[in-house]
C-alpha cells in the first residue's frame, strides 16, 4: 500500500499540537524527528543508551510527518494546515518559520525503516521500555514494557510519556484501578500494570490506537487486567455502557486516572475526570507545555481537585492532582 507524507517543518514546542492537527485531518499515523547535535544534551542519568544519529535540523525544529492513505487528498491537507498553522500563536504556540511538501512513501518504508532508531531506553529506576524486536537482558527487579507502537503514539522517548511512567511509579502501590485517557500504544496502561495496578481501562477515540495497543496488551500478555476500549471519558460514564463489559471490567469510580495528551483536550474533560475518581483518588494530567501550565492548575482547581505536585522535564509538565477524600460519591 502507498501513502502520502505529508511534512510539517516547524518548531519543537508547536509539534505536539502539529501532530495532532494531522490526525484531526485523518493520518493514519504520525511520525517526529527532532533535531539532534552536538550541543544537544542526551538524559543519560538512568542509564540510557542512543543509537540515534546526529542530523543537520535547525535547533530547536522539527519535521512532523503525517501518513495518509493513498486514496486521500493531500493537497485539502496542505490547505488546511496553511490555515490552522497560522493561528497556533492564539493557543500559545509558535511554529516558526514553517514549511509544508508532501511525498508518496511505501507502508514499508515509514512503518518499519524507524525501528533501527528505538533501542531499549530506561524511563524510571524501575521501568524499561523494550521494542519487541530488539534483544535485551533485564537486570534484577526490572520491569519491561514490550513494545511495538506501530501507527500510533507512544514509544516512551518523549517527555510527556517519560513524566508519566515515572509519576505512575510513585502514585501506585499495589492493588488500584486506572483509567487511561488517550492510551495510544497503550504503554501507560501496560506500565500501570507492571507497577502493580490490578485492573486498567485503556480508551482512545482513534482506532489505530485502539489496534495498536490491544496488540501491545497481547505482547505482554496483559489482556486479563487490561480492556482497551474505542471511548473517550464521557462515553466510560454513560449509563448501561459499562453494564455489557465482562464481570471483572473496571468501572467508575476508580483509583487512578492518567491522561497524556494535549493540554487543550485535558481542559475540556476535567469535571469528567472528578466523577469517575474515588475520594481521594489521584489524577495524573500530562502532555502539557509551559505555556499552559497556568491554564490546566487554574482549571483543576476550579473543578476542586488539590495540587499534590507538579513534575517538569524540559519544557513540559505533568500535573498530579487529588479529590478530597470528603467528597462522597
Amino acid at each position: 500500500m502507498r501513502w502520502f507524507e505529508v511534512t510539517v517543518f516547524a518548531t519543537e514546542q508547536s509539534q505536539e499540537i502539529i501532530a495532532n492537527y494531522l490526525h484531526e485531518l485523518g493520518a493514519g499515523g504520525v511520525s517526529i524527528e527532532e533535531s539532534w547535535s552536538p550541543d544537544k544534551p542526551r538524559d543519560t542519568s538512568l542509564g540510557q543508551w542512543y543509537d540515534k544519529p546526529l542530523n543537520d535540523i535547525p535547533a530547536g525544529y522539527a519535521y512532523i510527518r503525517g501518513y495518509f492513505p493513498e486514496d486521500s487528498d493531500p493537497d485539502a491537507v496542505i490547505s488546511e494546515l496553511e490555515r490552522l498553522l497560522p493561528g497556533l500563536p492564539e493557543f500559545g504556540f509558535d511554529a516558526g518559520e514553517y514549511k509544508l511538501s508532501v511525498a508518496e512513501v511505501d507502508e514499508e518504508d515509514w512503518a518499519h525503516a524507524w525501528k533501527k532508531y528505538f533501542k531499549p531506553i530506561a524511563v524510571s529506576d524501575r521501568l524499561t521500555i523494550k521494542p519487541t524486536w530488539e534483544e535485551y537482558e533485564p537486570r534484577e527487579g526490572e520491569l519491561i514494557i514490550e513494545l511495538d507502537p506501530g501507527m500510533a503514539f507512544g514509544t516512551g522517548t518523549h517527555p510527556t510519556t517519560a513524566l508519566c511512567l515515572r509519576t505512575l511509579e510513585s502514585a501506585i502501590s499495589g492493588g488500584e484501578t486506572v483509567i487511561d485517557v488517550g492510551t495510544g500504544s497503550g504503554i501507560l496502561a501496560i506500565g500501570a500494570v507492571r507497577l502493580g495496578a490490578s485492573r486498567v481501562l485503556a480508551v482512545d477515540l482513534d482506532p489505530v490506537a485502539v489496534t495498536s495497543a490491544t496488540q501491545n496488551v497481547e505482547l505482554n500478555g496483559l489482556h486479563d487486567v487490561i480492556e482497551v476500549r474505542q471511548s473517550d471519558l464521557l462515553g466510560v460514564l454513560r449509563e448501561g455502557e459499562a453494564a455489557s463489559r465482562a464481570e471483572n471490567a473496571v468501572r467508575p469510580p476508580v483509583d487512578i486516572v492518567v491522561a497524556n495528551i494535549l493540554a487543550e483536550i485535558i481542559l475540556l474533560f476535567i469535571s469528567d475526570v472528578m466523577e469517575v475518581l474515588k475520594p481521594g483518588g489521584i489524577y495524573i494530567a500530562s502532555g502539557i507545555y509551559k505555556n499552559k501550565e497556568a491554564d490546566v492548575e487554574a482549571a483543576l482547581l476550579a473543578a476542586g481537585f488539590d495540587i499534590i505536585d507538579k513534575v517538569r522535564e524540559d519544557d513540559w509538565i505533568a500535573f498530579v492532582a487529588g479529590k478530597p477524600k470528603g467528597d462522597a460519591e
